[in-house]
């Protein structure tokens, strides 16, 4: 076996999941560089590894030195020294520093930053502040790379190892060894299979009570990231049996018991006729409880707002807007004008925004105390320059408190308004839903506008349509498209999908709606890269990055989101050296998307920005996210997607410029009419459908909206009580 010594000056590529890594090593007694490759998950720039492996030429790449074991020691020279220091991977120490700490100390440097770093005020220009940032770093390093290897050593993937670190910091080792379920619930991420792998080589039995109770909300919790709030009991057991590999009277036994410590509710109901008892984890079944109560006193008590006379009212704003409504636009504000909860719906160009404006000019008049608000911030930036008013996001308009987790804005401290306006509310989920109406005071009038064939929110449940079939509020469905939008194809096709009638896809000059027939995916690809980076631009004078999106239903394929990425982000953004983290690659300029919601930085799912600036000094990266510059540290990178492409769902109640489609017949699993629907509607000025013609028919056919387990709909009607459990 052959051994290499030597600095790592560049890692080419890493697998966050396998560790599997492709790196450049210099070593002492030669001048160019070795690419040695294999499975060396905790490998960063700048240090100092020893290999042993064997050399073997690819046909591809030359010659290379497959490593089969390695071990990282502390650099043996003043050059080792100075490019460890120097590669950014202790967070304060960048080249320049690096240079003159190295200068200083010789190789004595990194025993000095060990043991003795009030040395460090012996460098000029090295304050205070910056030399507590290297000595916790160089800590934290060290116990990283402990946790790292003995992730490893369990099969975990090391791209958690700060992320664990950060939430258990030095018991982190502990904490794992002590109950590795904990993972699952604490570490984004992380799911119950990760944690039962480690439980497995710990030694803690399958039929553990944690292991089966873990279990048991690892599978419901599955159930809700697919959108379920609640599941039928008997199928959560059968997925729980698979999972868990234990009888079912094991998991059985341990239900009456998650009740009991308020982890989980069942509950019997009605469902397609049939009787049925439903599992719910315990926040979700006490936020669509909320939801029922609160609409319940919302409707019930008085309103602040004067009564005003309905036919002077709509005759006045007319005047005042210029603007002629329809009949059902008339019914629209009328009803808004008397009913303390209001629901409006309707697909594009059937005048929504219009009611809102003209439900807004005549309160105005009443009162100054006026909320305009939506899930997104660029849904509340549209409203923004609909109405003229600020409009707001939800999550901001709460108030998140970090200190207890929760929003400040509620029962105990409600928003201050007469009127609240929401648009986009099929985008709410239950929790937030619940959350933003135990926050409105009891004498406001609340408006709900929305289109309830788009697809159901992100999050859990599907509450504006069940509150709709529930008929437990007024509401006003808007049909009739007009005459300024009947001139858009984007509208009419729209319209046209929705309705299961195939589009309108002759390719007319003066079109705002394009299909350009692709019938492999390599064409489809091909199509989309010249779009996106050449013919779109020149001909319409669009922005690659700012006017145009790229909406794909798949992430993986070649026209799946992850490889549209790849090759878009190498044709818009191909140069500068690149940002290797938990197995992405990020570049200054380069378009990225925030995949959860994080109320530190105000920042939440769907909301995209362009990265400023990478700092390998200081491990942070600046992305500028409507109009604000927000910083994120390295380990915070999980966080973010690149986003020349993404899904449908991330991307709804967002619009742009021009948006551009693959529909083809290798995305069959998710070819949905309200799929199609929504991704369409999202365009403001262009859509381009890129594909085949049966893969649209495929689309427009299936309308068989996925259904979502929830109780909200039987609660709100009164069929049945969310208020009580049943043991099995």
């Amino acid at each position: 076996m052959d051994e290499l010594l030597g600095y790592i000056e560049k890692i080419t590529f890493q697998n966050p999941e396998n560790g599997y890594t492709i790196a450049q090593l210099k070593s002492k007694n030669n001048k160019d560089f070795h690419c040695i490759v294999g499975n060396m998950p905790a490998l960063q720039p700048g240090e100092t590894v020893r290999c042993k492996g064997q050399w073997k030429t690819h046909l591809v790449y030359g010659q290379q030195f497959v490593v089969e074991s390695h071990g990282v020691e502390s650099p043996a020279d003043v050059i080792g020294i100075k490019k460890y220091l120097s590669s950014g991977l202790i967070k304060g120490i960048g080249p320049k520093y690096a240079a003159r700490i190295v200068e200083k100390f010789d190789c004595e440097t990194l025993n000095i930053i060990d043991q003795h770093p009030e040395r460090l005020y012996e460098i000029e220009g090295l304050g205070k502040k910056r030399i507590e940032t290297i000595t916790e770093k160089w800590s934290e390093q060290k116990s990283i790379r402990n946790v790292m290897v003995f992730l490893q050593s369990h099969g975990v993937s090391p791209a958690f190892a700060q992320k664990i670190y950060k939430t258990y910091g030095d018991q982190s080792i502990k904490k794992v060894q002590e109950n590795p379920f904990y993972l699952a619930k604490d570490i984004h991420g992380i799911g119950f299979r990760t944690a039962d792998a480690i439980a497995q080589k710990l030694g803690i039995p399958k039929d553990a009570p944690g292991r089966i109770d873990a279990g048991i909300e690892q599978t419901l919790s599955d159930q809700c990231d697919d959108g379920h709030v609640c599941f039928p009991v008997n199928e959560l057991i059968n997925l729980a049996i698979d999972a868990l590999e234990v009888p079912k009277e094991t998991i059985e036994a341990r239900m009456p018991i998650l009740i009991q410590e308020k982890r989980i509710e069942i509950s019997e109901m009605v469902h397609e006729g049939k009787c049925d008892r439903f599992i719910w984890m315990r926040p979700l079944f006490l936020a669509e409880a909320g939801i029922c109560k609160q609409i319940s006193r919302l409707k019930q008590a008085g309103c602040s707002l004067r009564k005003v006379d309905i036919p002077k009212a709509l005759e006045w704003v007319q005047s005042k807007l210029s603007i002629q409504l329809a009949e059902n636009q008339k019914e629209a504000v009328a009803q808004s004008l008397k009913d303390k909860f209001q629901i409006i719906t309707g697909g594009p160009g059937t005048g929504k925004s219009t009611i809102t404006k003209a439900i807004l000019a005549i309160s105005e008049n009443l009162t100054d105390r006026i909320i305009l608000a939506a899930p997104t911030g660029r849904a509340a930036k549209r409203m923004t320059e609909i109405t003229g008013k600020k409009a707001r996001t939800i999550h901001s308009l709460l108030e998140y408190d970090f200190k207890v987790g929760k929003f400040k804005r509620g029962f105990d401290k409600p928003l201050e308004c007469d009127l609240i306006i929401i648009d986009e509310a099929s985008m709410i989920d239950t929790y937030l839903m619940y959350s933003l109406l135990k926050a409105i005071p009891s004498t406001a009038r609340v408006i709900f506008v929305g289109d309830i064939n788009q697809l159901p929110s992100v999050g859990p449940g599907n509450v504006l349509k069940d509150i709709i079939y529930s008929k437990a509020v007024p509401v006003t469905s808007l049909n009739e498209i007009f005459r300024q939008a009947a001139g858009s194809r984007i509208i009419t096709n729209s319209h046209r999908i929705n309705n299961g009638t195939f589009p309108d896809i002759s390719n007319q000059s003066d079109s705002d709606f394009f299909f350009i027939e692709a019938e492999t995916p390599e064409d489809v690809l091909r199509n989309i890269l010249s779009l996106v980076s050449q013919r779109l631009p020149t001909k319409y004078g669009l922005d690659p990055f700012l006017d145009i999106q790229v909406i794909a239903p798949m992430r993986r394929g070649i026209i799946g989101i992850e490889n549209l990425n790849t090759v878009l982000q190498a044709s818009l953004n191909p140069n500068g050296t690149p940002l290797l983290w938990a197995g992405r690659r990020f570049l200054p300029g380069d378009k990225v998307m925030q995949t959860r919601n994080d109320h530190k930085r105000e920042v939440y799912n769907g909301d995209i920005g362009i990265i400023l600036s990478i700092d390998n000094v200081e491990q942070e990266v600046i992305v500028k996210i409507e109009e604000r510059e927000v910083i994120y540290e390295f380990s915070d990178l999980d966080a973010l997607v690149l986003a020349y492409s993404v899904s449908v769902h991330k991307y709804q109640g967002s619009e742009c410029p021009c948006i551009v489609i693959p529909v083809h017949t290798t995305h069959f699993k998710l070819l949905h009419r309200n799929l199609l629907y929504t991704a369409v509607t999202r365009g403001k000025k262009l859509v381009i459908l890129v594909g085949s013609k049966k893969a649209i028919f495929l689309a427009i056919k299936n309308d068989e909206v996925r259904r979502r387990y929830t109780g909200l709909q039987q609660g709100l009607s009164g069929a049945f009580s969310l208020s009580i459990s049943h043991p099995l």
